[in-house]
């Protein structure tokens, strides 16, 4: 878009100004004078508690009350937007921004804990300056009627995405941004699946896993998806996951004719194996932290990094808080994600800038590159209960937690960075192999930069081993 800056502490850090609020006894013409005054865009009503009930903006104003000649003395609460659309002021900036585009929005109500008005958060305010096709992009996906539609539309997203790649736009933000559009299209699937099956009448949520959970999508992704449901005392869980089954099936069989292929693990919602309650998901969990085997730690990069899509996100919430907790009570399977985190190192030569593979010539980007900071991310976020996801905002709450010099933060975040760009840059070309790339084919000043990207990378695998004393 490019995307505006990711600080910590969630929307709340991103706000600026102090909300227009008004009681709903107030007249349309105050709120109108309250809103020119403090130059701002809508209005929020609010009960006495400050909880929202709606909002007016100077398009809604207009629209139901001036244009048909509506006395501006009658109340407020008579012409405004009800059922609002807030978020928690934790929530993440990528979140609000899939609710603004989701919705067609322009402004997100954001709420404190106790569902009290915080403040309002704007496009400008997530967006830093925004890719010119976004809109047009967002249009297309949600106005997908069927399969090929939305197919059309997925296509759309990766060559506007390739486009990106190929202007030099760093990887961090076109990471996010293929991410943030390729959610809609997932959304816009389940919405389709959803229209034709009879779902279980319970609390569902459709998870993503990997890279997607990470917010760190690449234009060569396959799917890695589950589902988790709500399973009362008495309930049969494989009844209801029998009734899940068929229209999971029916989002991953949509979601690979928009070109994501079918996982080719299993790690998809259509699989019973990741179809599970919520009391399932703890098990999976708890017997992959008292594990500590290959397979345990293998599920453990992909799993860990889940983020909810759709559904009732309380479900996934309450499995983040007690994976935390649970980890936390871990050391000795945290020690064992270290130990195999430390396996493989950047490709750093002894005479040469580069190890290269012997074979090919070639370095493999994710595997020697991006994971480095993705594994030692994840585990410095288990270990310090820390509800990020994506690997950079890991290691931004890491260093702050520690408290790491921001100026390593930073040199750690941009390496990690780079990488994923110069993963993306790969992708655009066209018989290039995923992943790889030739240090002879890089410039001067990418080779340098990628030198000291694999140096930062070593850097945080000894900071893993200092911690674990490895």
């Amino acid at each position: 878009m490019p995307l505006g800056p990711e600080r910590g502490g969630g929307l709340t850090a991103l706000l600026r100004h102090e909300p227009v609020r008004v009681p709903p006894e107030a007249s349309i013409r105050d709120t109108l004078t309250q809103i020119d005054a403090a130059r701002a865009g809508m209005a929020v009503i609010v009960d006495p508690a400050q909880r929202p009930l709606g909002v007016l903006t100077l398009h809604d104003a207009i629209e139901r009350a001036v244009l048909p000649c509506v006395s501006l003395d009658e109340p407020v609460a008579g012409f405004m937007t009800g059922g609002v659309v807030a978020l928690p002021g934790d929530a993440s900036p990528h979140l609000a921004r899939l609710i603004l585009a989701r919705h067609r929005l322009r402004h997100l109500v954001v709420t404190d804990e106790g569902g009290r008005l915080c403040g309002v958060l704007a496009r400008s305010d997530l967006y830093a300056s925004r890719f010119a096709g976004s809109d047009d992009l967002v249009e297309a996906i949600h106005g997908a009627r069927s399969e090929t539609e939305l197919a059309l539309a997925a296509r759309r997203v990766r060559e506007a995405a390739a486009a990106l790649v190929e202007g030099g736009d760093g990887g961090g933000a076109v990471g996010e941004w293929i991410a943030m559009l390729n959610d809609l299209v997932v959304l816009a699937a389940i919405d389709l699946a959803e229209a034709e099956v009879d779902l279980p009448l319970v609390p569902w949520c459709w998870l993503a896993f990997g890279s997607e959970g990470r917010l760190e999508q690449t234009l060569a992704t396959d799917q890695d998806n589950g589902l988790i449901f709500a399973c009362a005392p008495g309930d049969d869980p494989e009844r209801l996951r029998a009734g899940f089954l068929p229209f999971a099936r029916r989002v991953n069989e949509r979601l690979a004719a928009c070109g994501f292929p079918l996982c080719q693990g299993g790690v998809m919602a259509g699989n019973p194996r990741w179809c599970l309650s919520l009391g399932e998901w703890r098990a999976c969990f708890a017997g992959w932290m008292h594990g500590g085997g290959e397979d345990d730690l293998l599920n453990a990069t992909i799993f860990f990094d889940f983020r909810p899509l759709a559904g009732d996100w309380w479900l996934a919430a309450d499995l983040r808080r007690w994976l935390l907790e649970t980890a936390g009570e871990t050391p000795l399977f945290l020690r064992f994600m270290a130990t195999n985190a430390l396996r493989g190192g950047p490709p750093l030569g002894v005479i040469r800038d580069f190890a290269v593979d012997r074979e090919s010539g070639l370095i493999d980007l994710k595997r020697d590159g991006s994971r480095v900071f993705v594994d030692a991310a994840r585990i410095y976020a288990l270990a310090l209960g820390l509800a990020e996801t994506a690997t950079a905002g890991r290691l931004r709450e890491a260093g702050e937690a520690l408290g790491w010099p921001a100026r390593e933060v930073k040199a750690l975040v941009d390496a990690f960075n780079f990488i994923q760009q110069l993963r993306l840059g790969g992708q655009c070309s066209p018989g290039a192999a995923p992943n790889r790339i030739a240090p002879g084919a890089l410039s001067d000043l990418e080779r340098a930069a990628l030198k000291e990207s694999f140096r930062q990378a070593r850097r945080l695998q000894q900071k893993l081993q200092v911690r674990y004393q490895l």
